[in-house]
């Protein structure tokens, strides 16, 4: 079933290139690990094991992290509505709707598929947000969703960290047992270290070329699902803002799923690392909003003018 969410080729294609490549480097990278392990039929069982658990498990890994619990209408019914209400205009399945107890206002959307997915949001953020703010993040979650760049994230993360798994293990095998090696072993462990760290590298900036993309897409979705592209405006300037002011140490467990969120966990201004980050400036965000609140002919918000 096609969701009533503005769909994005760009995005589409984004995808498909990144899976392409990611594809060709799993390649490159489950050789790697057949000439450490001296086993392919490990190597693969091993591989398949962890992607598999990490595609079916990845809403429970998630929601386990970050202390999320599902949560039924007579809890929360507002939040219960909100979704509802976004569900019933995109014409999309109604995800598992999950809460976690932190202070940091957030959200994030995971699950393999639209039948299979949650939608979590932070108490934090609940205590912060006006009603029509809140379906503006809501709105932008659902879309990542439909999109199904959320199966495509979670499954091109997985490469990064194996292969940064797999640069920590041969270092140490080489530290601690270079001494009973030849040196055509320690060459080989050489070559198997630049391998997994070349991976690593290719496949961290494609995951940070496509979460990019993908926030700007859903948020473009949002604005013109909800025809409110002020109040995601306004929710994106106020928790960006929030979490500023939270201390560093306690984002520091948030921060590993930076790619997940609305907004990352950054505790300070970014300087350098923004070329690494996530997601797009906030600047970006909320210029790319202004000019859908003008194409759409928005009343200029009292809080924020885009």
């Amino acid at each position: 079933m096609r969701s009533r969410f503005e769909g994005d080729r760009r995005l589409a294609v984004r995808m498909a290139v990144t899976m392409f490549l990611l594809g060709l480097l799993y390649v490159v990278f489950v050789g790697a690990l057949v000439v450490l392990m001296k086993s392919w039929v490990l190597v693969v069982v091993v591989v398949a094991g962890v992607l598999g658990a990490q595609y079916w498990f990845s809403d429970r890994i998630a929601m386990f992290a970050m202390r999320g619990r599902v949560v039924e209408r007579e809890e929360y019914p507002e939040l219960h509505a909100v979704v509802d209400r976004l569900c019933a205009l995109a014409d999309m399945p109604k995800p598992v709707v999950a809460v976690s107890n932190m202070d940091m206002p957030n959200a994030f959307a995971t699950g393999r598929n639209p039948d299979n997915a949650v939608v979590c949001v932070t108490t934090g953020l609940l205590r912060r947000l006006e009603p029509a703010e809140l379906e503006g993040v809501l709105a932008h979650e659902l879309s990542h969703v439909a999109h199904k760049d959320v199966a495509v994230i979670t499954i091109a993360s997985f490469l990064g960290v194996i292969a940064g798994l797999i640069v920590r293990f041969a270092f140490y095998s080489q530290m601690f047992g270079g001494g009973r090696r030849d040196q055509n072993t320690a060459v080989l462990f050489a070559a198997v270290m630049g391998v997994s760290a070349a991976v690593y590298a290719i496949s961290f900036l494609l995951i940070r070329a496509l979460s990019r993309y993908r926030e700007l897409a859903a948020d473009r979705a949002a604005a013109h699902l909800t025809g409110r592209p002020s109040a995601l405006a306004s929710a994106l300037t106020k928790v960006s803002g929030d979490i500023a002011r939270i201390p560093t140490k306690d984002l520091r467990t948030a921060q590993a799923f930076n790619a997940f969120y609305f907004t990352p966990a950054t505790g300070k201004e970014p300087g350098i690392e923004r070329f690494f980050s996530t997601h797009p400036s906030l600047e970006q965000r909320l210029e790319q909003l202004g000019q859908i609140s003008t194409e759409l002919g928005e009343p200029a918000s009292p809080g924020r003018s885009g």
